[in-house]
């Protein structure tokens, strides 16, 4: 393609993105991730992955997007952020930043479908997906690649001017873009994320055991969770954010501008009605929330078990 008319898409593709609220756009050729084969290979084997065995599943398409969108060119990684204007310091329990409002998979899945209809009426026909956490995309890779940040010690991506509190998306397509460099990493030898984690999930740096991790343990894990944890999980019944909070790089963080990313409603309940909470209370409450996951039970699970953390 002319190079001129790949320079002039890649323009628009940014100035899309920057006009439907994502804080960083990057873009990375679509190729073979060949670095991250053997890393992804050695985390599974560890177990890392603990229950969570879809991560065993699709591996080739995990790092290879052309076998997600045949005739692949371009990945395109965005950041949308979600720091709230304030943290919630509920007496009982912690909620992750991130589900403070309404499902970020619906939210943002919805300004990517508007994204390609915008793309499609100022370029033409493009073959694309579009992913938001969700089918086997190597996401924090991806962005790395496209120079949106770097991925830290915790494992998620960070940016100098925002940290680390955004959902990352992705949009593969067939169209020939101008690619971007990837960021120089920032981390530096602080340790604090692995300091402060109170059930030691990064065991070393830039290596996350899932298994051992909070969110994991309140989210993803389906059976009980393990005596072992007991004492150690801080209070947090769905998700975590102690590795982001100490993080240095969020001190830049920067309240969002998403409305729907405001609480639900349930930020005034007390400990006891977070306790005695019912089925229909928690359908009603958290109809449109990210709590959903762990369903009911999940939850009464986690709340249950952090009683007396």
């Amino acid at each position: 393609m002319d190079t001129e008319i790949v320079r002039i898409n890649t323009q628009k593709i940014k100035r899309t993105a920057s006009e439907l609220g994502f804080n960083f756009c990057g873009i990375a050729k679509a190729e073979h991730l060949a670095e991250e084969e053997s890393k992804l290979e050695e985390w599974l084997k560890r177990g890392y992955q603990g229950k969570m065995s879809y991560l065993e599943n699709h591996f080739d398409k995990r790092l290879d997007p052309t076998k997600l969108v045949p005739g692949a060119k371009s990945v395109v990684s965005l950041a949308y952020n979600y720091f709230p204007k304030k943290s919630l310091e509920t007496e009982f329990p912690k909620i992750a930043k991130y589900a403070y409002g309404q499902d970020y998979h619906f939210v943002i899945k919805d300004k990517l479908k508007d994204f390609m209809k915008r793309i499609e009426e100022e370029i033409g026909k493009v073959e694309g997906r579009v992913f938001v956490d969700s089918a086997p995309v190597h996401e924090r890779a991806w962005a790395a690649k496209s120079g949106i940040g770097w991925i830290g010690k915790n494992s998620l991506l960070l940016n100098r001017e925002m940290g680390s509190f955004f959902f990352l998306a992705e949009i593969i397509s067939d169209l020939e873009l101008t690619p971007d460099g990837p960021m120089k990493d920032y981390c530096g030898t602080c340790t604090a994320c692995q300091d402060a984690c109170p059930t030691n999930a990064i065991p070393e740096p830039y290596v996350v055991d899932g298994s051992k991790c909070i969110s994991y343990l309140t989210i993803e894990l389906k059976d009980e969770i393990p005596v072992e944890f007991k004492n150690k999980m801080d209070g947090w019944a769905f998700g975590c954010d102690i590795c982001q909070d100490v993080c240095p790089w969020n001190r830049f963080s920067k309240p969002h501008n998403e409305s729907k990313f405001a609480p639900q409603g349930w930020e005034e309940f007390s400990k006891q009605e977070w306790q005695e909470m019912t089925q229909e209370v928690f359908q009603k409450v958290f109809k449109k929330s990210a709590l959903k996951r762990t369903k009911f039970e999940g939850l009464k699970r986690n709340l249950k078990f952090i009683e007396n953390d």
